[in-house]
């Protein structure tokens, strides 16, 4: 069961902060098939997401600095983003380590989070994002077939 367009749409709406326009889109989602197709799409724009900002030349340095730093951008952040967590996610998609032995929901709350944070970073524009979309699509329809 591939992605559909309107899982995409929702996780766009996410992304460029329009919250009430991802609640409307995520309501209305298929619910059999959000519960594969969504979270497939998500964890594929993580890794894409996360590999162009830290590629293979990263320092375990840099991933603490980035979730201390998305952790300081407000209070709720702070509040609902584990630090171990958050790392272990990112360095598990990156290659080094695994989250398999996390909590499911931290470990999704950590990935949307990070997620967020890495496009408000790379300050993409329309076009890019919709790159970032669809590389992750084509990654989650793989990883679901």
């Amino acid at each position: 069961m591939p992605v559909t367009d309107d899982q995409v749409a929702a996780l766009r709406a996410l992304l460029v902060d329009d919250i009430d326009r991802h609640k409307q889109l995520f309501g209305q989602l298929d619910r059999t098939e959000a519960r594969k197709g969504y979270p497939a799409l998500v964890t594929a724009a993580f890794g894409e997401a996360a590999e162009r900002r830290f590629g293979q030349h990263y320092q375990p340095a840099d991933i603490v600095s980035f979730v201390a730093d998305v952790r300081t951008r407000s209070d709720r952040l702070a509040r609902e983003l584990d630090p171990d967590v958050a790392e272990s996610v990112i360095n598990a998609v990156l290659g080094h380590g695994t989250s398999r032995d996390l909590d499911k929901e931290a470990v999704t709350r950590a990935r949307l989070v990070l997620l967020g944070a890495l496009v408000a970073d790379a300050r993409l524009d329309a076009a890019g994002l919709e790159e970032l979309l669809a590389a992750a699509r084509k990654l989650a329809d793989q990883l679901m077939s």
